[in-house]
């Protein structure tokens, strides 16, 4: 049989290429922020999701002290803040109590939960002395820490791109594939149901389909059938596009020497067809994941995707739509700034290895 021919890229070397390119790098390191800090959101958060204090409802964020009233340096400390009611603005205010300070302790005891999943753990990045409060971010209107949500809600937001991925492009690459391998009729037939996939309007359908959905689904059921749309939906264009490129490669000598030797239609297509088509997909897959976090991020921000207690950067955000909230809270504005920075740093990756895999796409 003849032999394969290698991959139109260095497979070796593309990593380190990517990493040449400065902005590459700070996006790839920004990404490996998020990820190790919602992947150790309960070691780094100093309270648990369902945490809520009603009494300190859209509280500031907690102003941490390294500075004593002497003027010399002392450990960090914080304040707690006391509520109280302005009667000319007919709003509620905080000032800070003064009157008590309380340390900032960093691997101390707290809640129990399991490190990894697996081991069980009490110990945290950082808290307060018992009786203090400390929100980095502040809190929403039911007294949540936007600090801890932030991280537990990254966990969904995050991650809904990637398992998407796994659905939608082994069916695109295989339907593609087999599409373009055969050709004819059956090509024609694939092709059309793949078009009137395409034709839906994905973010209605979606609006559609999480607006009927039962009420008493859990978020853990939602976020599952929302990865499961996106996929489903996701897989028809990027069918087309392999099926274009097996077009052109099934009538290569390696192609052919593998159907004289015998080989079945699917294992041409699998083992010998598809690899080829690896450079598009690489760069496909990363261009991908930051629609599915925006489609995932906007479904939760209308109140269709992830539901309130659980957390979302989307449903958090949503807090946010109120002028006055943006403008006296400007807090509740991080869940936007975070799927803001996500989504950059992945379409710069996603630039980034394209241009690695085929120089001729790069302007000069």
């Amino acid at each position: 049989m003849a032999k394969l021919p290698d991959f139109n890229f260095d497979r070796e070397n593309l990593f380190k290429t990517v990493l040449k390119d400065k902005f590459a790098k700070a996006a790839f390191l920004v990404l490996i922020f998020l990820y190790l800090g919602v992947f150790l959101a309960s070691f780094i958060c100093p309270y648990k999701k369902d945490y809520s204090n009603r009494n300190k409802s859209y509280c500031p964020p907690s102003k941490i002290y390294i500075i004593n009233e002497k003027g010399k340096l002392s450990w960090p400390y914080t304040y707690n803040y006391i509520r109280y009611f302005d009667r000319e603005t007919f709003d509620s205010k905080y000032i800070e109590d003064r009157t008590k300070k309380y340390k900032v302790k960093y691997f101390s005891e707290g809640f129990k939960y399991k490190l990894f999943g697996i081991i069980p753990f009490n110990r945290h990045f950082y808290n307060v002395d018992s009786g203090g409060e400390l929100y980095l971010l502040g809190t929403d209107i039911n007294g949540r820490d936007n600090f801890s949500r932030l991280l537990y809600g990254g966990q969904i937001s995050l991650t809904i791109g990637f398992l998407a991925l796994l659905v939608s492009f082994p069916l695109g690459m295989i339907y593609g594939g087999i599409s373009g391998y055969l050709g004819g009729k059956t090509d024609f037939i694939m092709m059309r149901i793949a078009e009137a996939i395409m034709s839906i309007p994905s973010f209605y359908l979606l609006i559609i389909l999480a607006s009927i959905l039962p009420a008493n689904m859990t978020s853990t059921q939602r976020f599952a059938l929302i990865v499961v749309i996106l996929a489903l939906i996701g897989w028809a264009g990027f069918s087309r596009v392999v099926r274009g490129m097996v077009l052109s490669i099934k009538k290569r000598e390696f192609v052919i020497a593998s159907e004289a030797m015998g080989s079945s239609d699917l294992r041409t297509i699998i083992h010998h067809i598809l690899p080829q088509t690896l450079s598009y997909v690489i760069v496909a897959m990363t261009l991908s994941v930051p629609s599915y976090i925006l489609s995932e991020s906007g479904l939760s921000f209308l109140g269709l995707g992830i539901q309130q207690p659980d957390a979302s950067w989307g449903n958090m955000l949503k807090e946010a739509q109120e002028f006055i909230n943006i403008v006296s809270r400007p807090w509740l504005l991080t869940p936007g700034f975070l799927i803001f920075v996500a989504v950059l740093a992945f379409n710069v990756i996603g630039d980034t290895i394209r241009d690695a895999i085929d120089p001729n796409s790069k302007e000069r």
